[in-house]
């Protein structure tokens, strides 16, 4: 069945849902985390369920002690915990615990499904939703995984072969996963980032900025990058320098005390800040961001239509974030900037700045690259897997 006879299903089940509000409400399992290109994801994926099924009762299902914890209850869900976390590629003590997480979690997830009696289970990546999908599917739940790099992580490809639906940002996937299972959706990213209220005037006045300067956003991620967090180190001169350009430095948790001190002292055109709630904010005030090229971030800058100087880590899995980012360049919305080299994107996007022509294309050509309607599409997915759940195996 083609996706938009599938969605076209699942809408006209929802007409008739809302027009019969007393009928049994739909009940969804989302799952995965540790970092926010999981966390983030999840959230805009329950809240297009929500929008669509206002009654769909929702059940987070994370690892205990990471972000998702904090952030899905501010986002107004529920979340149980599960004991937990990933495999180490090196010899430690935490691996000697993998076998016992493993078993302890898979039966914990048990027991949740039994209690929740979900009709379908999503899951974005991360070691809960490893072990949440795996006992969804052997106790014959629908189930549906969103995969948002270009090379997919170890969770999802180990569920691809035994879920319903493989909802997938790139082009591509079938070489890691079975083609008749694909739908490419996009990346869900948050409804803020949308939201016509959220002005360039209201994005430099939440971050108490000049309006008549030109503005860069440095991101460093939930946990902060160390190279882009150098690169701005390396700059403090050059920075203190140019003080008719202001910069909003997301330095991440781990490095706000190491430059809190120093960057406030010497460099009162930058903005520091450990993590961003209002990301919408920054991306309204911002006229280029410098920053990793992640799955989510590559979305968001798509969404807010803002260029970018991406700095591809080299840390990562199959080098997606290269990938990633080589896929940008080629819209004509971002340059590159190796990460050995990182220190020269500052002076790069300064000197891009004084381009306001060139500016304005890259913002239009980012804009050109978005799926908006991601969040949506994925929701309707699983929405059809709920309503058909006994044809679908």
């Amino acid at each position: 069945m083609k996706q938009s006879e599938r969605h076209l299903m699942a809408r006209d089940f929802i007409e008739k849902h809302l027009q019969n509000p007393g009928s049994n409400p739909l009940r969804v399992m989302v799952s995965g985390g540790g970092t926010g290109g999981h966390v983030f994801p999840a959230i805009a994926i329950a809240d297009a369920v929500c929008r669509l099924l206002p009654d769909t009762e929702i059940l987070f299902v994370g690892a205990s002690g990471r972000m998702e914890m904090e952030k899905v209850p501010e986002a107004g869900y529920k979340i149980i915990g599960l004991w937990i976390s990933g495999f180490q590629r090196r010899f430690t003590l935490e691996n000697l615990l993998f076998p016992l997480k493993l078993i302890a979690s898979l039966w914990k997830a048990r027991s949740i499904i039994r209690s929740f009696k979900p009709d379908v289970a999503i899951g974005v990546g991360g070691y809960a939703s490893g072990a949440l999908l795996e006992m969804a599917v052997r106790m014959h739940i629908p189930a549906l995984i969103q995969e948002q790099n270009s090379f997919p992580g170890v969770t999802n490809r180990i569920l691809a072969n035994r879920v319903n639906r493989i909802c997938v940002a790139y082009k591509g996937m079938e070489k890691y996963f079975p083609a008749e299972k694909l739908v490419e959706t996009g990346n869900p990213v948050r409804k803020g980032l949308f939201d016509k209220k959220i002005t360039k005037e209201a994005g430099i006045a939440h971050f108490q900025l000049d309006p008549k300067k030109k503005t860069i956003l440095v991101l460093g991620g939930s946990g902060g990058a160390k190279t882009i967090n150098k690169a701005m180190e390396e700059n403090d001169t050059y920075l203190s320098k140019k003080p008719n350009i202001q910069v909003i430095w997301q330095c991440g948790k781990f490095y706000f005390e190491d430059f809190k001190q120093t960057t406030t002292a010497r460099l009162p055109n930058v903005r520091l800040l450990a993590f961003l709630d209002k990301i919408e904010m920054a991306y309204a005030a911002a006229d280029m961001v410098i920053c990793r090229a992640g799955a989510l971030t590559i979305a968001e800058l798509a969404a807010a239509g803002v260029p970018a100087i991406l700095i591809p880590s080299p840390f990562v899995a199959g080098d997606h974030q290269s990938k990633n980012a080589e896929a940008l360049k080629k819209e004509g919305a971002a340059f590159i900037v190796n990460d050995n080299e990182a220190a020269s994107a500052i002076p790069v996007a300064h000197r891009m700045m004084d381009d306001e022509w060139r500016l304005k294309v890259l913002a239009e050509n980012m804009k050109r690259s978005a799926k908006l309607l991601a969040d949506e599409d994925i929701a309707l997915e699983a929405i059809f897997l709920a309503l058909t759940k006994n044809e679908e195996r």
